[in-house]
């Protein structure tokens, strides 16, 4: 009769496979999570402005309304400009601080027709080098 067990070999060499498959997995994951923020940021940030320009078509607080992107954060705000616009109404979504914002960061949309004081791209970066490019036209339309 045999006894029943694993030998000190056979453990060695299951946590040694788990360690490598563990080891090639991890670039792949986090390729996975850059690609996944910056898709998450482009959604908010398409998302943010277009919410701006319903606001300022609907003349909510008879103001015009317009979206600001920062490294970190993406604000919809009720005013001519993020510097003097009305605190009180802010609506902020974080994005991945990591990600690199460049080109026409703020956006204002003319109240009753909702059309761009501003148009121009933005553009997002991430660490690893992926890009992504967010566009408003002067009719408004938003392209990405």
């Amino acid at each position: 009769m045999r006894d029943r067990g694993f030998t000190l070999i056979e453990i060695l060499l299951s946590v040694t496979i788990i360690g490598i498959l563990a080891g090639l997995s991890l670039p792949v994951y986090r390729t996975f999570q850059v690609k996944n923020d910056l898709s998450i940021a482009v959604d908010t940030v398409v998302q943010s402005a277009r919410r701006a320009q319903e606001l300022s078509r609907a003349t909510q607080g008879d103001e015009t309304w317009g979206v600001d992107v920062r490294s970190g954060s993406i604000t919809v705000f009720q005013g001519a400009n993020y510097a003097s616009r009305n605190t009180d109404r802010d609506e902020t979504f974080e994005i991945a601080s990591s990600m690199n914002v460049s080109g026409v960061t703020e956006f204002v949309f003319t109240k009753l027709t909702g059309l761009p004081q501003t148009i121009g791209s933005l553009t997002l970066t991430t660490v690893a080098g992926e890009t992504a490019i967010v566009t408003i036209n002067s009719k408004g339309m938003i392209d990405f």
